[in-house]
C-alpha cells in the first residue's frame, strides 16, 4: 500500500509533489508511482509507502481536435484510448494503433508501447504519437517531440514511466471508416499458418489488421463462433472438429465505408484466394468500426456478470525474432501447453521497419518478429489447472525455456526482480536508458514497481541533493 494516494486536477499538483519530494533529497525513501485504469500485471504503478498518482483524475486539458493535413488531438494522459475513439468519431477521425482493449490510459499504453492488429502497418501507439507534455522526476514539466527535447520524448516512449509522468499527448488521427469485414480461418500446420500472416503483412495491399490466436484441444469450436460470425460454407463447418487438435486460428479485417462495399468484397476474396486455411472453416462477420475495436470489452461484460474479471490474470507477453518462432511453437505449443481453456493465446507476426526505433521500447533483432501473448484468467476456486499456482508454474517453464533456447526472446511488459535481469532485457540499450535515468531522474523517485532502480541506491556517487 502507498502513505498517499493523489488525485491530481491540474499538471501542477503533480509537478509540485515530485518537487517536493526531489528537494527532500535522498534523506527521504518517499517514491511517486502514476496509475492509470489499474491494468498493471504485476504492481507497477504502485509505490510501497509513497505516493501513487491516480492519472484519470486529471482531466486537463479537455481534448482538443486539429483537423487538416495533419489531424490530431490534444488529450490528458488520464484519458481511456475508448473515449478518443468516440470523440475522434464524432468528427470522422479515429487514430491509426491501437491495443485490443480499449479501456486503458493515454499515459499507460505510451509508457509501455500499445500493441494490436494494425502494429505490423502503423507500429504501435507509441509511433503515433507527436508530442509529449512530460513531468519530470525532478519536478520540471517539459514539453517534448521529435524536434523538442528530443532525448527525452524517445526515452519516455515506451520507458517504462522510469523518466518522467506524461501528462499530455498528441495523438495521430487518419480518417476513419465506418465498417469492418472481420474474419477467421484454421489452420492445422503452424507453418502454413505462420507464412500466411507473413505473407500478409509483407503485401501492400493486405487487411487492416491482422492477429492469430492458437487452440489447442478445444471442443465445438467452430460452433462458440456462430453467435458473432457466419461460416462461408456451413455443411462443412458444422462437420468439422477441433477436440484434441493444436489448431491456429488467423483473425483479419478489413476497413471499409458502405458505399465501398462491393470492392472490398473482391479485394477481401482476392486476398483470402492467396492463403491456405482449411476451407471448411473459413467465418465471416460484418460490424461496425467501434464493436470491432471495442471488441474485448463485449467479453468484460460478459465476465464481470459470472464474477470472473476481478480475478488474478497471470499474462506473459512475449516478442519472438521470426528464426525462432518454428522452434518455439514446436515445443510450447506442442508441450508444455496442454489447453488453451485458462485464456487466449494470441500470435502474430509484425514489421520492424514500422517501429520507431529510438524509444525505450526494446524488440528482438530481425525485422519480422511475433508477438506471442498468454493472456490467462486464474479463476477464484482454483482446482487442479485452473489455479494461479498451475498458470505461473507453466509461465516459469516457458521463461525458461526461452532463456535456456537462446532465441533472441524479450517480454513485453516485462517484470523483473534484479536489475540484473534488466540489463540482459535491455541489453545494449542498457547504458543509454541508465544514462537517461541520471538525467531525468537522478533520485529514482518514479515507477518503482518496475525494480529496475532502486531509490536508496540510486546514483549515490553524485552526492545527497537538497
Amino acid at each position: 500500500m502507498p502513505s498517499v494516494v493523489l488525485h491530481p486536477k491540474s499538471v501542477s499538483d503533480i509537478s509540485s509533489t515530485i518537487k517536493y519530494i526531489f528537494e527532500l533529497g535522498t534523506s527521504s525513501e518517499l517514491t511517486v508511482a502514476a496509475r492509470g485504469h489499474g491494468h498493471s500485471l504485476a504492481g507497477q504503478a504502485q509505490a510501497y509507502q509513497g505516493v501513487v498518482i491516480n492519472m484519470e483524475s486529471l482531466r486537463e486539458p479537455e481534448m482538443s481536435f486539429h483537423t487538416g493535413e495533419l489531424s490530431y488531438v490534444d488529450v490528458s494522459a488520464g484519458e481511456l484510448w475508448i473515449n478518443i475513439l468516440h470523440e475522434s468519431l464524432k468528427r470522422g477521425l479515429s487514430p491509426k494503433s491501437w491495443t485490443d482493449y480499449l479501456h486503458l490510459t493515454v499515459g499507460g499504453t505510451l509508457s509501455n508501447a500499445g500493441i494490436s492488429g494494425q502494429a505490423f502497418r502503423h507500429g504501435p501507439q507509441i509511433n503515433n504519437v507527436y508530442q509529449l507534455q512530460v513531468v519530470t522526476g525532478k519536478g520540471d514539466v517539459v514539453t517534448c517531440s521529435e524536434e523538442l527535447n528530443t532525448d527525452l520524448f524517445y526515452g519516455v516512449l515506451g520507458g517504462l514511466g522510469q523518466f518522467g509522468i506524461i501528462t499530455r499527448a498528441r495523438i495521430a488521427l487518419e480518417p476513419a471508416p465506418r465498417m469492418v469485414k472481420w474474419i477467421r480461418a484454421l489452420y492445422s500446420d503452424f507453418s502454413i499458418f505462420s507464412n500466411d500472416q507473413e505473407h500478409l503483412i509483407s503485401s501492400e495491399k493486405s487487411f487492416d489488421f491482422i492477429e492469430g490466436f492458437v487452440i489447442i484441444n478445444r471442443t465445438r469450436l467452430l460452433n462458440s463462433w456462430r453467435s458473432s460470425f457466419n461460416p462461408k460454407y456451413p455443411l462443412q463447418a458444422s462437420q468439422f472438429s477441433s477436440e484434441g487438435r493444436i489448431l491456429y486460428c488467423l483473425e483479419v479485417a478489413k476497413y471499409f465505408n458502405p458505399d465501398d462495399s462491393d470492392l472490398i468484397n473482391q479485394n477481401i476474396d482476392t486476398l483470402l484466394s492467396e492463403l491456405n486455411y482449411i476451407q471448411s472453416t473459413l467465418f465471416l462477420s460484418e460490424v461496425s468500426y467501434v464493436d470491432f475495436l471495442d471488441r474485448v470489452h463485449v467479453s468484460e461484460i460478459k465476465l464481470r456478470e459470472k464474477g470472473l474479471w476481478e480475478v488474478p490474470h497471470p499474462w506473459i507477453n512475449l516478442l519472438i525474432p521470426r528464426s525462432g518462432i518454428h522452434e518455439f511453437a514446436q515445443e510450447v505449443f506442442g508441450n508444455i501447453l496442454a489447453d488453451t481453456s485458462n485464456g487466449p493465446v494470441l500470435i502474430y507476426p509484425v514489421n520492424k521497419s514500422s517501429w520507431r526505433n529510438r524509444t525505450s521500447m526494446v524488440t528482438p533483432d530481425e525485422d519480422v518478429f511475433y508477438l506471442v501473448a498468454f493472456l490467462s484468467s486464474a479463476i477464484p476456486s482454483p482446482t487442479g489447472e485452473d489455479g494461479l499456482e498451475y498458470i505461473l508454474t507453466r509461465n516459469k517453464r516457458i521463461l525458461r525455456y526461452c532463456e535456456r533456447s537462446r532465441l533472441g526472446v524479450k517480454q513485453y511488459l516485462a517484470h523483473y526482480s534484479t536489475q540484473g535481469e534488466w540489463k540482459a532485457h535491455f541489453g545494449t540499450h542498457w547504458e543509454v536508458f541508465s544514462r537517461r535515468k541520471s538525467t531525468y531522474d537522478p533520485l529514482a523517485i518514479l515507477a518503482p514497481g518496475q525494480n529496475i532502480f532502486q531509490k536508496a541506491k540510486a546514483f549515490r556517487l553524485q552526492g545527497p541533493r537538497r
